[in-house]
């Protein structure tokens, strides 16, 4: 489906022309795509989208209707949006209540600098006094059958009819899905919400839901985690509402020792082992999830690496425990609530110790920092003895276990299908694996040069 078929412009024609306000659909038409993608699958069955311009000189609707100013009557109750920031870069579709779409917008991101954080507030302090219409300039209309369902209409049954529906739009990738923000009208925080729509999707939420339930029932000292509002299941989707953490609380600086002991703090959840039956039971599943990825050079390259590392007898001397699957700068926050930390979808435990560590790291290095990747991924097995110290993880052992972390992660890509789905450095052949070859070349010209 291309990026047209279904999203009209609902400019009449004689305001297409020269000098009319362009709504430029192409600048950004993978994230639009998606976003009628979404409306599919959440308002039922196949729905009309429609893009029109703001409150002030902007193009008008069909039939030479004005579009109403931020906060009017709704046409269809819960289905006019605002498009934030805009058409050009869509990042979040807002409902149309002031408040709900202010409220939405304070809970969307982490913007790191005070100019940001900011900018952020100065916008949802617009939306709250209507004026966000004007300013944007972009709408968006979904238009299905009064009397379809909708996922609003399950989640009002679920919740309250109070309730309000906002949607995150975000990057191309395996595990892409409908995330939703709910608010009420007046802006109060209910809960987000996990679609699984597909095979992946549908495995990654329902694995949430239970490390959520059971990461609450163990407890952890000093972290704020999501809890579990409901679970259930909505036209063949699982739909996963989970709790709000105060983010717009102020922040506060967490210091490396302090994230270092949350993230020990994660690892002893579960209790910690050692030994070789740790050991073989960690290789062996992640033999088990790599036989899950497509033959090819790679995922060789992957077993072959595997087969070194389990012989020289190392990881037996590695402590074991769990991992929260993605800790990176952008799914946590320090605040004076304390620490609060989600996406959980890809928590395990019987991995080695320090893989939080390793990930945070690496993230930090290709994300905010925006470094070459290969070079990042070289780098985070060169500097995992200071990354693991906290963790009292010897230099031998720091290696072993930055070893198994890019084996670990370039399996999930693989096994995710991560290339295939167009997401940003979703081929680990180009960067995790490189590196991996070149630690576990370097053991072998070890292990060679002591015979």
């Amino acid at each position: 489906m291309g990026i047209m078929d279904g999203v009209r412009d609902a400019r009449p024609a004689a305001a297409t022309g020269a000098g009319a306000p362009p709504l430029r659909l192409a600048d950004d038409w993978e994230r639009l795509a998606y976003l009628r993608e979404v409306c599919e699958l959440l308002w039922p069955p196949t729905p009309e989208m429609t893009l029109y311009g703001g409150a002030h000189g902007g193009p008008q609707i069909s039939g030479g209707v004005r579009p109403r100013a931020l906060g009017g009557t709704a046409r269809s109750e819960g289905r006019d949006f605002v498009l934030i920031p805009g058409v050009r870069h869509p990042r979040l579709l807002v409902p149309t209540a002031p408040r709900a779409a202010a409220g939405a917008l304070r809970q969307y991101g982490q913007p790191r600098s005070w100019a940001a954080r900011l900018g952020v507030a100065a916008f949802a302090l617009g939306l709250a006094s209507g004026l966000g219409g004007t300013v944007l300039g972009v709408r968006v209309m979904v238009t299905a059958p009064p009397e379809a369902e909708s996922i609003e209409s399950y989640l009002k049954t679920v919740f309250s009819p109070d309730i309000r529906v906002s949607v995150r739009l975000g990057p191309a990738r395996a595990n892409r899905k409908p995330v939703l923000q709910l608010h009420t009208t007046s802006g109060k925080p209910v809960g987000f919400v996990k679609i699984g729509f597909n095979a992946l999707t549908r495995e990654l939420v329902r694995a949430e839901a239970a490390s959520l339930a059971w990461l609450d029932r163990a407890g952890l000292d000093g972290i704020s985690v999501p809890k579990v509002l409901h679970h259930g299941q909505w036209h063949g989707m699982d739909v996963l509402v989970l709790s709000s953490l105060p983010v717009w609380r102020r922040r506060r600086v967490l210091t490396t020792a302090q994230l270092s002991a949350a993230m020990g703090t994660v690892a002893k959840v579960g209790g910690l082992q050692q030994g070789a039956g740790a050991s073989d039971a960690y290789l062996r599943q992640l033999r088990e999830r790599l036989a899950g990825a497509d033959p090819g050079a790679e995922r060789t390259a992957l077993l072959e690496a595997l087969d070194t590392l389990a012989a020289t007898g190392d990881c037996a001397g590695l402590t074991f425990g769990a991992w929260h699957g993605d800790w990176s700068p952008w799914n946590m926050a320090s605040t004076t609530a304390g620490l609060l930390v989600w996406d959980w979808e890809r928590f395990a435990t019987g991995v080695p110790v320090g893989f939080d560590a390793l990930h945070h790291w690496l993230q930090s290095d290709v994300g905010p920092r925006h470094r070459d990747p290969l070079a990042a991924a070289t780098d985070v097995v060169e500097h995992a003895a200071a990354l693991l110290a906290p963790f009292g993880i010897g230099v031998v052992h720091a290696r072993r276990t930055a070893a198994l972390y890019l084996t670990d992660v370039a399996t999930r890509y693989l096994v995710d299908r991560q290339a295939q789905a167009g997401a940003p450095l979703g081929a680990p052949g180009t960067w995790l694996i490189p590196a991996l070859v070149g630690e576990v070349a370097q053991l072998r010209a070890r292990q060679n040069g002591t015979r």
